[in-house]
């Protein structure tokens, strides 16, 4: 395909660095572990998906906000790396944004994200015409999603973490990508066009409150399910540029998704195209 045939992507979201600990349990509340040394890792659900995004060749434009740090450039660097386009990147005063990852030894994660520079995204020169589709999360303001959601209609929005959208914003979405938990939370069965991942037990598609698709996730030796979640997102949208069925999508989503828990870190095992191509010709 070539260069100027490529769909487009914008993926509008957090660029966080990672802090990672790991330990064999994760603490209860009031409870102290030891864990291993501190890892310095890429991430932000924003920057996961772009990275994941451009992994699988989707020509992807991250919008974002970083600090004028040294976390920011290393960030910026990293995304870039990938294939990924920097340049409608914004910079602020404030730091870079952080996340603080506690992981166990069975692969479960506890993650507290200080928003910092993310909190000053602003959408008003940020030209949405160019794109295919447009990618978001809510690490961002939440203004800054209802902006995406009247301004394109190509919105697919991973409502992660979790936080109050207005039904207003949710029904303007191509798709809206949740897990279980968040889908109950915002009544989104029967609100909308909706993915509602599951963990190792897959996916469903629902739209308005009936079931499109099901899938079930292929069983894997997980190490790291950080960013796992991202990937999901990032495979879907692949899918919906190229408008394979609603079970293919979901198939070739939840595959990437279990192919990025085999490494360490939410950028550290992004799978092509190719790869989760190749692991659905073997189980088939």
């Amino acid at each position: 395909m070539s260069e100027s045939a490529r769909p487009r992507a914008a993926v509008v979201g957090a660029v966080n660095t990672d802090l990672v600990v790991r330990c064999d349990a994760l603490p209860r509340p009031g409870e102290t572990v030891l864990a291993g040394d501190v890892e310095r890792l890429p991430g932000g659900k924003g920057g996961n998906q772009a990275a994941a995004l451009a992994t699988l060749g989707v020509h992807t434009t991250v919008v974002s906000c970083v600090g004028r740090d040294e976390l920011g450039e290393w960030l910026l660097a990293t995304l870039e790396a990938t294939g990924a386009d920097t340049s409608l990147v914004q910079r602020s005063a404030r730091p870079t944004g952080t996340a603080f990852i506690t992981v166990d030894a069975a692969g479960e994660n506890e993650i507290v994200v200080s928003r910092g520079a993310n909190a000053d995204l602003d959408l008003a020169h940020v030209d949405l015409d160019p794109f295919n589709l447009v990618l978001a999360q809510m690490e961002v303001p939440t203004d800054v999603v209802d902006e995406l959601a009247r301004r394109t209609s190509t919105l697919v929005l991973n409502v992660a973490p979790a936080r109050p959208v207005a039904a207003a914003t949710l029904r303007r979405c191509a798709v809206v990508i949740a897990n279980e938990i968040e889908a109950q939370a915002l009544e989104l069965r029967e609100l909308a066009h909706c993915i509602v991942t599951r963990g190792s037990r897959g996916a469903v598609h629902y739209s308005f409150g009936e079931v499109v698709a099901e899938v079930v996730a292929p069983v894997v030796d997980a190490i790291d399910t950080v960013g796992a979640g991202d990937v999901f997102c990032a495979a879907y949208a692949s899918r919906y540029l190229t408008h394979d069925s609603p079970e293919d999508s979901l198939r070739f989503a939840v595959t990437a998704g279990a192919l990025a828990t085999l490494a360490r870190g939410a950028q550290g095992s992004l799978p092509t195209t190719e790869e989760v191509e190749q692991w659905l010709a073997r189980a088939s």
